[in-house]
């Protein structure tokens, strides 16, 4: 598709847009109208939105606008799943600027469809809007489907720590970026475009989850805040986590432990949740580390001891933070 999006103007875009999406049963109204509808069999609609800023959260010679487009749609979906419920839909509201050729914005649009089909979800509507920044801004919905939502505050002491999903790629293929290189693939492509497990929310509500969140800020963060919330400490065991041998080997080449991109790196939307001691986990989830009582430690411990290693997500700090 040739011409820019000030060419084809405002509803010209939007047209476009909306003619690439597809469905779901649960949308009841799609695109058209001023607003959509979307079945809540639940009466309860969980909901999440996040921003991602062009030059802070992707860069447009890293990343194609498909690559955005499956990483935009994930992060939000990822965080429906955390809270134990079903993606049903995602509202897009993007701001481009004029001069952007229209094949971006419908290359982005792809990649969100695709990604809300992985996780069973449809786009329902939107706005655009002119702007000198590529800004997108998501919001995805959910449905608990009769359940309790899984929250940050019902960890207990005694339970153990698990995770499925992968944890340090995203941040291990930053590293690998940064320095102007483009492999390892695996790991370029975890950074471009993470991939949620998003069935093992609603499944590990079903085993019993106590407490949970995707890692989107990094492990020692994301749980910083399940400990935070519900009153205890969370000690991880560093030789319970797997960590793959070409990531040895990335950190090796750049001077990095590749601990550090698993505690702190983020972006991989793992889950990572609380059991109760008993519970009978599928080989998916990996125990990591266990709920104690509080101490005079910080709230998230690693073998331990305090976890003193810069890292983690802060939209507030340095880009390049933790990465």
């Amino acid at each position: 598709m040739k011409g820019t999006v000030g060419e084809l103007g405002e509803f010209g875009l939007i047209r476009e847009l909306t003619s690439r999406l597809t469905t779901t049963p649960a949308v009841r109204l799609g695109p058209g109208d001023d607003a959509a509808v979307v079945a809540a069999p639940d009466r309860r609609v969980v909901a999440s939105t996040d921003l991602l800023l062009e030059g802070r959260h992707f860069r447009r010679d890293w990343s194609t606008a498909y690559d955005v487009g499956r990483k935009a749609a994930a992060q939000n979906l990822a965080d429906i799943a955390a809270m134990g419920a079903v993606p049903t839909a995602l509202l897009l509201g993007l701001v481009v600027p004029a001069e952007l050729p229209v094949t971006w914005p419908t290359e982005l649009m792809d990649g969100i469809r695709d990604e809300c089909q992985v996780a069973g979800a449809a786009v329902v509507g939107g706005d655009v809007v002119r702007g000198d920044t590529i800004t997108i801004a998501i919001t995805a919905l959910g449905d608990l489907r009769d359940h309790e939502p899984v929250v940050r505050s019902g960890a207990r002491v005694g339970d153990v720590v698990a995770y499925t999903g992968w944890l340090g790629w995203s941040a291990a293929g930053h590293a690998v970026l940064s320095r102007g290189f483009r492999s390892p693939r695996a790991f370029v492509e975890a950074h471009r475009r993470p991939e949620p497990p998003y069935h093992a929310g609603p499944a590990a509500a079903g085993l019993g989850a106590t407490a949970m969140t995707d890692v989107s800020d990094g492990l020692v963060a994301d749980l910083g805040h399940i400990a935070e919330a519900s009153k205890v400490r969370i000690d991880l065991r560093s030789g319970l986590i797997d960590i793959p041998s070409q990531m040895n080997d990335i950190g090796q080449a750049v001077g990095i432990d590749p601990l550090q991109w698993v505690l702190t790196g983020g972006e991989d939307h793992a889950i990572v949740a609380t059991f109760p001691p008993d519970a009978k986990l599928p080989a998916r989830w990996k125990v990591i580390g266990e709920v104690l009582t509080p101490s005079a430690l910080p709230q998230v411990t690693v073998d331990g001891a305090p976890w003193t290693s810069k890292g983690g997500w802060d939209h507030f700090g340095d880009p390049d933070e933790g990465r």
